[in-house]
């Protein structure tokens, strides 16, 4: 089951995050992503405490393809050094990682 992980990153408005999941689904790096928020978020920044608003991006892929969503992540952020994180997914249906496994190899076609 450590094939596959839950990718998460912020943006600063939805039009960001939508914009960010939707050129990973389409470049086939993520199988699905949702974006959601705003977010209330606390934290540190340039030596600084901050507090702002976030949307949040979660994006299913495999471990295989994680470096390269991240990277894709990184490249199309606003920001120098966005927040892209991974867990594990520990379990999921048969069917569900099928599909995750053919839509990001194409194979659904």
């Amino acid at each position: 089951m450590d094939d596959y992980v839950l990718v998460s990153t912020v943006a600063g408005d939805r039009e960001s995050a939508a914009r960010l999941a939707a050129s990973a689904v389409k470049a086939r790096l993520a199988a699905g992503a949702q974006v959601y928020g705003p977010v209330s978020s606390f934290f540190w920044h340039l030596g600084e405490f901050g507090e702002g608003e976030e949307w949040q991006v979660t994006l299913k892929t495999t471990r295989a393809r994680y470096d390269d969503l991240e990277r894709h992540l990184i490249g199309e952020h606003a920001w120098e050094n966005p927040e892209v994180t991974a867990i594990p997914l520990v379990a999921g249906s048969a069917a569900y990682l099928r599909w995750l496994d053919t839509t990001i190899s194409g194979d659904d076609k």
